[in-house]
C-alpha cells in the first residue's frame, strides 16, 4: 500500500475519527492543477492541517469532544517550523465518489458532515464553475497513532501529500460498526438519487 496523506481540516479529520462525518467535500486548492482536485487515492492517510479559525467553520454539534480546539484551522497552515511533527491517528478508505452540481444537494447532504452551511456554499461557489467533489469514507484508527517529522514538501495548497513508510506495523480499527457505516452510505445513496431525480424531472 502507498503512504498517502489525504490534507484535510485537523477538526474534520478528528469528526471523521470519532464518527461525527462520513463524506469529504472538496473543490481544490491552487495547486491542484487544471483539472482541479480529484479522489485520485482511494486508501490514504488523513494528515490534519490547523488554523485558528477553523472550530467557527463548523456546526456546534462537530466540536464537541474535538481536541485542543486552539490548533485547528482550515487550509491555511501554520509557518514554517511551527511544528516538528505530524500527528496520524487516522485512515480513510473511499468507497463512493459523486460530482455534486446542485446546491440543494450539498444541503441536503448536511446529515453527513460537520462543517457549517456558509462554508459548504462557499466551497461550491468557488472559482468558475460551480459545483463539489463529494467522496463517501470509510474511516480506521490508526493504532497506535503515528508521528513522524514534519518537513517542507508537505505544505502548500495541495491535497495530497507523499508520506513515509511506517517504521513499525500499524493496526487498523473500525471507527463506525458495519451496520451504522451500512445506513449512512444507504443515507447518503438516497440523497444522490433523489436529487438526480428531481434535476432529471426539471
Amino acid at each position: 500500500m502507498e503512504s498517502v496523506g489525504f490534507k484535510e481540516w485537523g477538526i474534520v479529520c478528528e469528526a471523521l475519527g470519532r464518527g461525527r462525518q462520513s463524506i469529504i467535500l472538496r473543490k481544490g486548492g491552487i495547486a491542484e492543477g487544471r483539472g482541479g482536485f480529484s479522489f485520485r487515492q482511494h486508501e490514504f492517510f488523513l494528515f490534519p492541517t490547523f488554523f485558528h479559525e477553523q472550530p467557527a467553520k463548523v456546526r456546534a454539534a462537530g466540536r464537541r469532544g474535538s481536541t485542543d480546539s486552539s490548533r485547528c484551522g482550515t487550509d491555511i497552515e501554520f509557518p514554517a517550523g511551527s511544528h516538528d511533527k505530524i500527528d496520524i491517528g487516522f485512515f480513510a478508505k473511499l468507497e463512493l465518489v459523486k460530482t455534486i452540481t446542485s446546491r440543494e444537494t450539498a444541503q441536503a447532504l448536511e446529515p453527513l458532515h460537520i462543517l457549517k452551511r456558509e462554508v459548504v456554499r462557499e466551497r461550491f461557489e468557488y472559482d468558475k464553475v460551480s459545483g463539489l467533489k463529494v467522496g463517501f469514507v470509510r474511516v480506521f484508527r490508526v493504532v497506535p497513532p503515528w508521528t513522524f517529522p514534519n518537513q517542507k514538501s508537505y505544505g502548500g495548497c495541495r491535497s495530497w501529500v507523499k508520506l513515509p513508510e511506517p517504521a513499525g506495523e500499524l493496526r487498523f480499527e473500525l471507527v463506525l460498526d458495519n451496520a451504522e457505516h451500512a445506513r449512512r452510505r444507504n443515507e447518503f445513496n438516497e440523497i444522490i438519487q433523489r436529487a438526480e431525480a428531481f434535476a432529471a424531472c426539471g
